[in-house]
Parts: structure tokens; sequence; C-alpha cells
């Protein structure tokens, strides 16, 4: 009896997707690290990589919940960029570090308000809605930057993508914290529960007493949300504003959510699993970098890369 317990216990974690994941990423590990002479596996860069994973990793638990409940958002990479420009000008124009970063955060917020309303009152289908509003908040950061760089001296500021504590720096720090929290609210609460639903099935959620619009809608800004809080650490790192900053952003948090196994029809997926397709699509880009693989390359292998979560993603819902 003991025997087959084990037996059965051990059948499903040789079966289950995480492990599957986990395995690909210590391959990929091992090849990189033999490439690179051991330089790959060292803890300075090991560092860069969980410091620009923060960013993107924020990003991802947005539109992790979004794939969760059957929707998408294609506008974080321009949120993040226009985030990152207004909190320079906010910044430059005097406004203290706090309220600067507040203004631009509650501005991303209501960013992610607006792709809601077009996505359920305008009834856009959202790939569209938000394909729209990343055109939109692109050329609002080129416009209110007129095309350039916005410079910070504001060492207050600066200090948010520089500073270490206990040698962790502070966007990884803040990316650890909001990972477990969004990943505790996702499996242990009756919201969590309410996103799955209404990615499964949104009438039987509707009949379970569920709102799906509210809950869709507080999705997109929480997603949009995440973006202006990246865009303002990493307009921190850089010291500037860049209206040309994240571009393809919405594409490596996609990329991370279903590599990690979240279905792109709804109601299937776990953060944790996304966090293992975060590490493995970094550790990719970053792979390639240091093997000074051209960035055009770069471009086809994340092209690539995308293609093959596709793909899983299409293998786990047939099998299902």
């Amino acid at each position: 009896m003991e025997a087959t317990k084990k037996a059965g216990i051990l059948n499903k974690l040789i079966n289950t997707e995480r492990l599957g994941l986990l395995v690909a990423l210590t391959l990929m590990v091992v090849i990189f690290h033999v490439l690179t002479s051991g330089l790959y596996v060292s803890i300075a860069n090991i560092i860069n990589i969980l410091v620009a994973s923060s960013i993107v990793g924020l990003v991802t638990i947005g539109q992790s919940y979004l794939l969760i409940s059957g929707n998408v958002d294609l506008s974080p990479g321009s949120v993040s960029a226009f985030s990152g420009v207004l909190v320079a000008l906010l910044l430059v124009a005097g406004v203290p570090v706090f309220l600067a970063i507040l203004i631009t955060v509650i501005s991303g917020l209501i960013i992610g308000y607006f792709n809601s309303c077009l996505v359920h009152y305008i009834k856009i289908e959202p790939f569209i809605a938000t394909l729209a509003t990343m055109s939109i908040f692109r050329g609002l950061a080129f416009i209110i930057s007129d095309g350039r760089a916005v410079f910070v001296s504001n060492n207050a500021f600066i200090s948010l993508g520089s500073t270490r504590w206990f040698g962790v720096p502070i966007p990884v720090l803040l990316f650890i914290v909001t990972f477990a929290a969004f990943t505790v609210i996702l499996n242990r609460t009756r919201f969590g529960r309410s996103v799955y639903m209404v990615g499964g099935n949104a009438t039987a959620a509707r009949l379970a007493g569920i709102n799906a619009l509210k809950v869709r809608t507080l999705l997109y800004m929480m997603t949009s949300g995440f973006s202006a809080l990246g865009g303002v650490i990493l307009a921190a790192r850089m010291h500037s504003g860049q209206p040309i900053a994240s571009q393809g952003l919405e594409f490596d948090a996609v990329t991370a959510a279903v590599l990690g196994g979240i279905t792109l029809k709804g109601g299937f997926g776990t953060l944790g699993g996304a966090l293992i397709g975060l590490f493995i699509m970094q550790g990719f880009n970053n792979g390639l970098m240091m093997l000074n693989v051209s960035s055009f390359w770069q471009t086809v292998g994340r092209g690539l890369l995308l293609i093959v979560a596709l793909t899983f993603d299409f293998l786990r819902r047939r099998k299902r």
C-alpha cells in the first residue's frame, strides 16, 4: 500500500509540467555555463538576470492574472515608457519623489481602466483594443518628452534603481515581495478563485454570483499599474525617462506566462510556472548577450522562444 502510494506520487511528480520547466531551465544554465567558461553563473551575472527579470516580472504577474481570466494586454511596454517619461518630467518640475511616483502609478491604473472600458463597453477584442492603446501611449511618450530622453538628477529617485539591501537590489526585493503576495492572493483567496472561474467559464462564474466585468477591470488596472511601476524602476536605473524604452515588454511577459504553463484560453496556470518561464526567457536573452550574438539574431531567438511557448500551450490544451 505504501509502495503504491509512493509510486503514485512519483508518477505525478514526473508528469507535472513544472518539473519539465525546471529541467529545461537547468539544461539551459548548464549549456550557457559551458559556452561562457563559467561566467554565466557568476554572482554578478546572476544579479544582472534578477534585476532584468524584476521589471519584466512585475508585468508578468499582471499579465498572468489577465491570461488566466481569458484576456490579454499588449500595451505594457508603451505604458512603461510613458510612465518613465512622466515620472522624469514630474521630478524635473520639482515634484517630490514619492508624489511623482504615486501620480505615475495612478496614471497607470487609469490607463488600465481605459483599456477595460474599450474591451467591456465598446466590445473591442482585447488584442485589438490594447494594440491601439499600445500605439497611443507610445506616441504620447514621444510627445510629452519631445522625442528626447528626460534626464533625472534626483539622487533619492536614482537610488531606487541602484541601492542594495543585504546585497540584493531594491527592484529584485520589490519583485520578490510582490510575487509572493500575489501568489497567495491567486491561490488562497476568493478573488483568486474568481479569476480562475471567470477564465474557465464566465457564464458559470456569473451564475455563481461573480461579477466578471469587475474582476477583469481590476486585472487590467493591475497590469497597467505594474507596467507603470516597472517604468518608474527602469527610469531610476537609467537616470532618465526614455520614450523608446521597454519595447517588447508585453511580448516578454506573455512569453514568460505561456512558457510557464498559463493557457491563452484562460482558466488554467500558476504564477509559480510563470516565474520559471520568466527565468528561462531572461536567462536565454542574457546568455545570447554574453555570447555576443547579434541583436538581430537575439530578436529571432525571442520569436522562436514564443513559438515554442505557443506550441506547448497548444499541446497542453489538446491533452486536456
